[in-house]
């Protein structure tokens, strides 16, 4: 029996172009590259220069020497925010050379050093935020307390980037990180800061795929309340920028001919640039299922903020790190023209 490789996807698995959008202001990616996608945002971003970074509490071997790659890499100015002697010491321990990256020295204490690392954003010292070896938990509360100044005027939320081998395109989704149960409002900000992170990627209309467990609006299933009246509010101009098309389970959101078999009419289905899913519970194990069952490489930002801020995992490697901190960098260039007209 022949299998049919579905939509954006040959038989080989090699990429198959079907999307429809304007071209991306970005270079072709290399196909012989792994993950040519996120290859391409990245030199995308080495073409815009370094970002001053603030690294809160870089006290272990994989903050220093992402650090150092990011900054090889020309697209980063790194910071180190924390103790020195216990930066040295793992400094040491990964063969980093600290003369050519600048310390910010803080008491050896994770809270303190977030605290410092995001005053330096404040100040205009630093125009992003990255996670060390502190808990996320102890830099977003850094971030997001008051005398900090870095709030915005919607909620903070987490968008990863996916390179998925066999996609044509990059697929992003949101949130998988930092809001547990979203209401309503939330997602309205969490849709809106992961469109602004696809323009800024240079998806100039991006098609937002919001995901539940099924494709018709359920009572019983509150996600399927939430993905309508997004729909419609997308409609009103509450959300702008992309084009939205909810409820949509995970199968005919992404495989046109899952959508065509269950007569959904849709610009999104099939081939969507965004995914936006009901909770952190849902969008985790998708996006951890793409990454260590489908090859996917991921980066990503918690955007929101007067800043991006580059939430690592221990368990990221270092391209993942690199990648992440390329969407700080474009994110960056985007919202720079915004605050000159302000």
């Amino acid at each position: 029996m022949s299998l049919r490789a579905p939509p954006g996807f040959t038989a080989s698995g090699a990429p198959r172009p079907t999307s429809t959008r304007p071209a991306m202001a970005l270079p072709e990616p290399a196909t012989a590259h792994p993950h040519p996608h996120l290859h391409a945002l990245v030199e995308a971003a080495r073409e815009r220069g370094p970002l001053p970074l603030a690294i809160a509490y870089p006290c272990d071997r994989n903050s220093l020497e992402s650090a150092r790659a990011a900054a090889r890499a020309g697209l980063a100015q790194p910071i180190l925010v924390g103790p020195r002697a216990r930066i040295a010491a793992a400094a040491a321990e990964a063969d980093v050379d600290l003369g050519a990256l600048r310390l910010h020295e803080t008491a050896d204490d994770p809270v303190a050093a977030a605290a410092a690392a995001a005053a330096l954003c404040r100040d205009g010292q630093a125009q992003a935020l990255m996670k060390g070896s502190l808990h996320s938990d102890e830099l977003l509360a850094a971030a997001l307390a008051r005398e900090a100044g870095l709030r915005g005027v919607r909620r903070a939320s987490h968008v990863f980037v996916l390179d998925v081998p066999g996609m044509d395109r990059p697929l992003l989704i949101s949130d998988c990180v930092v809001n547990i149960a979203p209401t309503l409002v939330d997602k309205r900000d969490i849709a809106q800061n992961a469109i602004e992170l696809a323009q800024a990627l240079g998806i100039a209309r991006p098609r937002v795929a919001v995901l539940s467990a099924v494709e018709t609006v359920n009572p019983a299933i509150p996600g399927t309340i939430d993905a309508a009246a997004l729909c419609k509010m997308a409609d009103r101009g509450q959300i702008r920028g992309g084009v939205l098309d909810g409820p949509l389970a995970f199968d005919n959101a992404i495989s046109a001919q899952s959508a065509r078999n269950k007569g959904i009419v849709s610009e999104v289905a099939g081939r969507p640039d965004l995914l936006l899913v009901p909770s952190l519970e849902a969008g985790n194990m998708v996006y951890k299922q793409l990454v260590y069952m489908a090859g996917a490489e991921c980066a990503g930002l918690v955007l929101g903020l007067r800043v991006p801020v580059v939430l690592t995992s221990r368990s990221d490697s270092v391209a993942s790190r690199i990648a992440s901190c390329a969407l700080a960098v474009l994110m960056g260039a985007a919202a720079a023209p915004l605050e000159q007209a302000a």
